[in-house]
């Protein structure tokens, strides 16, 4: 079997590709370090946090222990959102090499940061959640009445993985909350709780415009967050033409080509949650049984020039 493989990948040119992660231990970095040595390319990873730069006109480089990062076709970043900062600049550094990388510095900062990446999507018409942003904390009473009933969602702006969310049952534990994170200069969000869709949400991964695979997440009993990591339920599903439609939109026009969009099933079409810039690939992979490393390799193949 392994020369049928070596046969039908022998057409490739093989690519010196760059993964930039945290440990070459994690789930989705093997993930993608097999899917591209599967197809004869040559793979390195390298922890970005560890990456210095040197900038000077026309001669710009990156160093990774002291030793320049040279011969690199394309570049695959894995930025967690505690270091979002460094990130951007490394993937900047990157576009101004003229190295292609499957994510790039102004749709990370915009995707990244919850509010941004709201208002960006629904002034493009695409339904989110009713999200207010209180910066004066005298107005958080008045503010509690334009979301109209309870309970409702405080998230940090910041939060991942169901991190910094909390259903607040009341409007005076609303406030009570809201006040005590107004002392710790978090940027917080509050949101309308969509009880319709009853602690479930879809998760849709899309690569080069295409929704490659879909899954539900189902909050366990006792919580409203369906997230993997805090020990929802998954299962694969099959989108709607509307559900496709505003996933691949979304990712679109955050200007992303690999993105986990994050929707809410409604009565009135999906409602996009947030977007993901760096979505973890154990959960769907595992869940929809698609190589979805593969996708990503594939579709640089075909764009990295």
């Amino acid at each position: 079997m392994n020369w049928i493989k070596v046969y039908l990948h022998s057409n490739l040119k093989c690519m010196n590709i760059v993964v930039l992660s945290r440990s070459n231990a994690l789930y989705s970095t093997q993930s993608i370090v097999a899917a591209a040595r599967e197809r004869n390319h040559s793979v390195r990873v390298i922890d970005h946090l560890y990456c210095d730069l040197i900038i000077e006109s026309g001669k710009s480089k990156i160093l990774y222990h002291n030793q320049p990062v040279n011969d690199v076709d394309a570049v695959i970043p894995r930025i967690g959102a505690s270091v979002t900062n460094h990130g951007v600049m490394i993937l900047r550094q990157l576009e101004s090499q003229g190295i292609f990388t499957t994510l790039k510095a102004e749709p990370l900062l915009m995707a990244r940061d919850k509010l941004s990446c709201l208002q960006i999507l629904s002034s493009h018409n695409i339904q989110v959640p009713k999200t207010i942003y209180i910066s004066n904390p005298y107005t958080i009473p008045h503010l509690l009445d334009e979301l109209g009933s309870y309970p409702v969602i405080i998230k940090l702006a910041s939060g991942t993985q169901g991190m910094g969310v909390i259903l607040a049952e009341s409007k005076g534990n609303t406030e009570s909350i809201l006040e005590a994170f107004y002392t710790t200069k978090e940027k917080v969000l509050l949101q309308k709780f969509v009880k319709e869709a009853k602690g479930t949400d879809i998760r849709a991964f899309v690569v080069d415009g295409k929704v490659v695979a879909a899954m539900k997440r189902i909050a366990k009993s006792g919580d409203f967050r369906s997230n993997m990591h805090r020990g929802g339920s998954m299962e694969r599903i099959r989108l709607t033409s509307e559900q496709e439609e505003v996933a691949i939109r979304s990712a679109k026009i955050l200007g992303l080509h690999v993105a986990g969009v994050d929707m809410l099933p409604t009565s009135s079409g999906p409602v996009v949650l947030e977007v993901n810039v760096s979505p973890g690939l154990e959960g769907i992979e595992t869940t929809t049984g698609i190589d979805i490393a593969a996708t990503i390799i594939k579709f640089i193949e075909r764009n990295h020039k």
